[in-house]
């Protein structure tokens, strides 16, 4: 079997209930229980609901504070944040903010919860997974968030062909 990891709960709460509208703080007890139903070990579940606290947190307060960055800078990576987050996913997040999908304060949530996870690097589909989270759980950013979405699905159909 497939050692689960937070990121799969990530995965699954999102494709089975955040497009539904879902509130996930409504009721974390019944939807755990739904996890471990489907096989993700408590544990995980624990800390993916952390994530997702973390992630509604980092929404709460001011993101500008995160961002201390103008239009135009350029955003340099801390060691730490360079072991985790390979060039090539550290490309495309600046690909994401010149085509507008990203701002710098959803840069910095992006930035924020990869490094909140707990794995060593960061694989690119694992990337984008996390940027359709931040711009989910992000008020105001919808027309980001459905061309963000468009593309990660376009990408996974011609993966599939």
């Amino acid at each position: 079997m497939m050692k689960e990891n937070v990121f799969d709960v990530l995965m699954y709460l999102f494709e089975n209930y955040m497009d539904e509208d879902a509130d996930i703080d409504q009721d974390q007890e019944t939807l755990a229980s739904e996890l471990v139903k489907a096989g993700f070990p408590q544990g995980e579940i624990s800390k993916a609901f952390s994530w997702l606290e973390g992630l509604s947190d980092l929404r709460q307060h001011n993101t500008t504070l995160l961002a201390g960055g103008v239009p135009g800078s350029v955003r340099h990576y801390t060691q730490a944040e360079r072991a985790k987050i390979s060039a090539e996913c550290r490309g495309f997040v600046l690909a994401m903010e010149q085509r507008g999908v990203l701002d710098t304060g959803t840069r910095e949530m992006v930035i924020d919860r990869v490094m909140a996870l707990d794995t060593e690097e960061i694989e690119l589909d694992q990337l984008k997974w996390i940027i359709l989270l931040v711009l989910f759980n992000h008020p105001g950013h919808e027309q980001a968030y459905t061309i963000f979405e468009d593309m990660v699905f376009e990408d996974a159909r011609h993966d599939l062909h």
